[in-house]
């Protein structure tokens, strides 16, 4: 039943009316609550729990009007029994269709394709790109984000989405008024591939050809090819070499699930968890002497996969996102309101809200098969975060223990990316490259903050191979979320239950980025392309990213956890094993990650509380916030 009272109009937004005109009772009620707060920028100051409560609501709304289903794909049905582990293409994970989640479906959308009218080059992506996003020089995060956790996020999206791309190139020029600043004057690159949906809603859409479930593909590859190419087949085991780097073929490309557009930080990721599942073999091995090598690698890829998600969710997110009430709420996705030692004690015996997501009886998706979405690879676009020069620290200096060691060379990254950066890589060795990129900050998410080598770059095809022409990619993100008809900013806000902005003073305080918007843009707020109205937009207090793009991971994040049955039905001692599923439950950060395989290094080298921090930085409280009420930070 639609519900909308003609003397609440003047309450609502007059632009969000013909959307809640459209809601149940009941949730038009929510939407009061949350519009209330929102009006008055006051959630995320209020108490932890009034703040994590808030944020339910949000997403209870956003999982019944944000979640759109593209494409007919229709699976069959499998014995669950008989597949008990995640396959190589990530078929059969939904309980009753083996092809959904699974390498080369449709992406989904969490709101409509945009309506607006505006072209593909309206403005000029290279204007934008010029005006508003090239770096003038470079601005840092402080100690929040270090290199360890920009490169994790490159991590997570090459185990999660990439669009198959047409043949036909396309080939954008410089605008007279900008071409003699623009690195290139002209780039080419190839479509995104526009396939037929056979929906009368949505006419068209886009597809993944990696796998959008969190199963370490990045690791395993996206299909049976790619996981022969990493697999040892002995023990269980994945390739790696005799420095603990990843293996490398005659072309000098790194053997592992995913090898497009890598620098030395990403493969030095790969390169830790492939660390990780070998010594998950061993100890699996250990217990059980008589296991084979399929079982091994098999339980030890769900184990791997699932300390991937846990430390993506209760530490990387944490420090994204550095409030109370975010470290409260991503327990809460995981241990659930009663926390970790209930839940360990008694399991998941009380629901998502009590117990947490992972361990549910059975996978949730709300009536919407499960997918990633074309709003969700657009906000996670955090290309600013890369510095201009890597900064190599001495670790054999005499440093003393929780200082900074000292700079040994600053290395442009343009030397650090594709099959250059693997031979310096090499050169630097595991610890030290870790210990470097720890005690490095990362860019901030900002305007004027893109990376000026990011703009005649030379990409990857899917083989690791380089394209013959570079590109600008700061231009290309600009073209490809409207290629891809995601919506410009205001429309995007608008969509997710927002206050749109009607000046460009409503997006942020700053006078100098005021005019450069009126430069690009005019006067009209309807064309800000999502991009860098996510740059621009102020920030909570504590977020390194934007409040329209948090509201994306907030549906997204749950999303990933509750809808596959690897962390709902399946997790469980019989898929993980006894041993392995203590190995998941006993791991909480990337920090017991890194103990695990560099016992010395947290002690000597770490002095703030998490991996992802600058590693010089104060600690802070433990990964816990006891559950009563207190003020956010």
């Amino acid at each position: 039943m639609a519900f909308c009272l003609s003397s609440s109009t003047s309450f609502i937004h007059p632009q969000l009316q013909p959307i809640v005109a459209k809601m149940t009772l009941f949730d038009t009620f929510l939407f009061y609550v949350i519009h209330f707060l929102d009006k008055l920028e006051l959630w995320y100051r209020l108490p932890v729990l009034l703040g994590a409560a808030y944020l339910g609501i949000r997403r209870h709304l956003h999982q019944r009007y944000n979640q759109l289903h593209v494409g007919k794909m229709v699976g069959k049905e499998y014995d669950n029994g008989e597949i008990w582990y995640r396959t190589p293409d990530g078929k059969c994970n939904h309980p009753n269709d083996d092809l959904i989640g699974s390498q080369g479906t449709f992406f989904g959308r969490n709101m409509p394709p945009s309506t607006s009218g505006f072209g593909l080059l309206e403005p000029h992506p290279m204007v934008v790109a010029s005006k508003l996003l090239a770096r003038k020089r470079f601005i840092d995060n402080g100690k929040q984000f270090n290199m360890i956790a920009c490169s994790w996020i490159q991590f997570m999206i090459h185990d999660w989405v990439d669009h198959l791309e047409d043949t036909e190139q396309v080939e954008i020029r410089a605008a007279e008024e900008i071409g003699s600043g623009c690195p290139l004057k002209s780039f080419k690159f190839f479509k995104t591939k526009k396939v037929s949906t056979s929906l009368p809603h949505i006419k068209t859409g886009c597809l993944n050809t990696r796998t959008p479930w969190w199963d370490g593909s990045v690791l395993y590859g996206n299909d049976n090819e790619g996981m022969r190419r990493v697999r040892t087949f002995k023990d269980g085991k994945l390739k790696i070499s005799g420095d603990m780097l990843l293996e490398h073929d005659e072309q000098g490309i790194p053997i592992s699930g995913d090898v497009r557009n890598c620098w030395a930080g990403f493969s030095l990721l790969q390169a830790l968890f492939v660390k990780e599942h070998n010594a998950v073999c061993d100890m699996l091995k250990a217990h059980h002497p008589d296991i084979d090598d399929e079982k091994l690698y098999r339980h030890a890829r769900l184990v791997t996969s699932a300390v991937i998600a846990k430390v993506h969710t209760i530490d990387w997110t944490v420090e994204l996102l550095k409030t109370d009430t975010l470290l409260v709420g991503m327990r809460i996705n995981w241990y659930g309101l009663l926390g970790k030692r209930f839940k360990d004690m008694f399991g998941p015996i009380f629901g998502p809200i009590l117990s947490g997501l992972v361990g549910l009886k059975k996978p949730r998706d709300h009536g919407i098969p499960y997918s990633l979405t074309e709003e969700f690879v657009s906000v996670y676009r955090m290309h600013s975060l890369l510095p201009d020069k890597f900064i190599l620290r001495d670790i054999k200096s005499r440093a003393p223990e929780d200082k900074c060691p000292p700079i040994l060379e600053e290395i442009p990254m343009e030397e650090m990316v594709g099959k250059e950066g693997e031979k310096r890589l090499s050169k630097i060795g595991m610890e030290q490259m870790l210990v470097s990129m720890g005690h490095q900050t990362c860019g901030a998410v900002a305007l004027w903050n893109y990376p000026s080598w990011m703009r005649n770059l030379v990409a990857h095809d899917a083989n690791g191979e380089d394209r013959p022409d570079p590109v600008d990619m700061a231009a290309l993100e600009i073209y490809r979320d409207r290629e891809r008809g995601v919506a410009r900013y205001n429309e995007f806000r608008r969509n997710l239950l927002t206050v749109p902005i009607t000046k460009w003073e409503d997006l942020t305080d700053e006078e100098e980025v005021v005019e450069a918007l009126r430069e690009v843009y005019g006067d009209d707020v309807e064309k800000l392309d999502l991009l860098v109205g996510l740059h621009a937009e102020k920030k909570i207090k504590g977020f390194a990213i934007s409040e329209t793009a948090f509201y994306i991971f907030l549906l997204i994040a749950s999303r990933r956890l509750e809808a596959d049955r690897f962390f709902t039905t399946d997790f469980n001692s019989e898929t993980y094993t006894e041993e392995g599923l203590k190995w998941v439950n006993t791991t909480e950060t990337l920090k017991d990650v890194i103990d695990r395989h560099f016992p010395d290094m947290a002690r000597k080298w770490m002095r703030c509380s998490g991996a992802f921090s600058v590693w010089d930085s104060m600690p802070t409280l433990p990964n816990y916030v006891p559950l009563y009420l207190r003020p956010a930070t």
